[in-house]
């Protein structure tokens, strides 16, 4: 009996060996975090909620800070794309105050700042923002908050942070998240002219 060929043989060990092929590694879900005591409900915002929070429609003037572009992508475990879902940010002004009337804080509040915005995600999972860099106030670390939803359903609230901000080390909320964590929601800004960071948000199907 003739023996097979060497293409034959390569032929039937892939074939032996196929079921034991690795499959694609899951990404891994950006790590949850507190969504703080500063959420606006809907009758403390602006009319005026979109993806721009430093220019309020029928204000005189930008909001105060240091204005920076936040952008990025929503994608499941798989890296598929999500479209049509609701991506939420909102954090303090440049002089440490929240758009909620818990806030007591005695700095006076910046007219000019939203404070909350919004956008819903393109066929892309693409999504962005103008807003200003965060900053820190007593107890916390610069940090922007984020909030999913899709169809009624919350998918991710969490928490963006600057990358190696010197506040970081003592923040307990971010000293809470293991190095892989940290490094999943921190931001880099780059540019000079409203510099830019890019975010991806995984969440689980």
């Amino acid at each position: 009996m003739p023996k097979p060929n060497a293409n034959r043989r390569q032929l039937l060990g892939a074939v032996i060996l196929l079921p034991f092929a690795p499959l694609a590694q899951a990404l891994m879900p950006t790590p949850s975090g507190a969504q703080g005591p500063f959420y606006p409900t809907a009758s403390m915002r602006f009319d005026d909620v979109d993806n721009d929070l430093v220019k309020i429609e029928g204000s005189v003037r930008e909001a105060g800070g240091e204005i920076v572009r936040v952008t990025g992508q929503l994608v499941d475990t798989e890296g598929e794309p999500l479209a049509g879902a609701s991506v939420e940010i909102w954090q303090c002004d440049a002089t440490g105050r929240y758009l909620h009337t818990a806030d007591r804080q005695a700095s006076e509040r910046d007219p000019g700042f939203q404070g909350f915005g919004r956008d819903v995600t393109d066929a892309q999972g693409r999504f962005s923002f103008r807003t200003i860099k965060p900053v820190p106030y007593p107890g916390r670390t610069p940090h922007i908050h984020l909030k999913v939803i899709d169809q009624g359903f919350e998918l991710l609230t969490t928490q963006l942070y600057l990358k190696d901000h010197p506040e970081n080390t003592k923040d307990f909320l971010f000293q809470r998240m293991s190095r892989s964590q940290q490094q999943q929601v921190s931001m880099q800004f780059n540019g000079s002219v409203e510099p830019l960071a890019e975010v991806r948000l995984v969440v689980s199907g």
